[in-house]
């Protein structure tokens, strides 16, 4: 069963390219956490997406993809909030394009806690807030939209693969989120 959402551009790279360069090379990718905010601009919601993998493991992540050749990083992040949430999602951007944090994920465990068993990857994280109407992605079951206590919660950190959780952790601590 193939759970992968569709690749709108499907000739930048066939599977077997894409497979030998995550065998040679760093990908670079953007993750993005999609937040809602109160009227005092402080995060009041998390959405995370609930997806099953190929062998049917139910877990938590967030809005990540591939950077394509001679694509901005803002096109990116663009493209990929509307792929995963849905085109009414309304992101706003950030006026700067710093992430909160640099992610590195390596095909076997490492000092940096975050594994990706198909690649090296390196992925530029960003909070973006979110005003529309959101509908998951294809490969996703449901978005839920959690309060930050609940979201870093330990039965809904458990729910991440990968050391995921750790990048919401980041990125609340980010916001200012300290409680």
């Amino acid at each position: 069963m193939n759970v992968r959402t569709p690749d709108p551009y499907p000739g930048w790279l066939s599977d077997e390219d894409l497979y030998e360069a995550r065998q040679r090379l760093p990908i670079l990718y953007v993750e993005a956490i999609p937040v809602r905010l109160d009227p005092l601009g402080y995060v009041n919601e998390v959405g995370l997406l609930y997806t099953a993998d190929s062998t049917a493991q139910f877990t938590r992540t967030f809005v990540s993809g591939r950077v394509m050749y001679r694509e901005t990083i803002r096109a990116a992040l663009v493209r990929h909030m509307e792929k995963d949430l849905g085109p009414l999602a309304m992101p706003q951007l950030p006026a700067s394009p710093v992430p909160f944090t640099v992610a590195e994920y390596f095909p076997s465990p490492s000092e940096t806690g975050l594994t990706d068993d198909r690649q090296h990857a390196v992925a530029l994280a960003y909070i973006i807030p979110v005003r529309g109407e959101c509908s998951p992605r294809q490969d996703a079951l449901e978005l839920t939209w959690l309060s930050p206590e609940d979201a870093l919660s330990p039965g809904v950190q458990d729910e991440f693969a990968g050391g995921r959780g750790n990048l919401i952790r980041q990125a609340l601590a980010h916001v200012g989120w300290c409680r």
